[in-house]
């Protein structure tokens, strides 16, 4: 059964102007922390995605970036239903 994700935002000290943030949940255990690329060191193309800052037990070993959050949302059940 796929877990269900949730998001609460939240500032991120990154040190740049990659601060909007979002806690990652999986039916209400945190999984993960996501930045949206925002900086204007960030290629064009890239900014306004979300990238995986941290995860944390299955989730730790991934390094993705997402156009949005539901494409993360849909990653992330996938990770922890695969459990790879």
């Amino acid at each position: 059964m796929n877990p269900t994700i949730g998001f609460q935002p939240i500032e991120v000290m990154t040190g740049s102007q990659d601060y909007e943030g979002r806690l990652v949940l999986a039916d209400g255990k945190l999984v993960a922390v996501l930045v949206r690329l925002s900086d204007d060191g960030h290629d064009s193309v890239l900014r306004g995605s979300w990238y995986l800052e941290s995860g944390f037990g299955f989730i730790e070993r991934h390094n993705e970036l997402f156009a949005t959050l539901e494409e993360a949302a849909a990653a992330i059940a996938g990770w922890l239903v695969g459990k790879a």
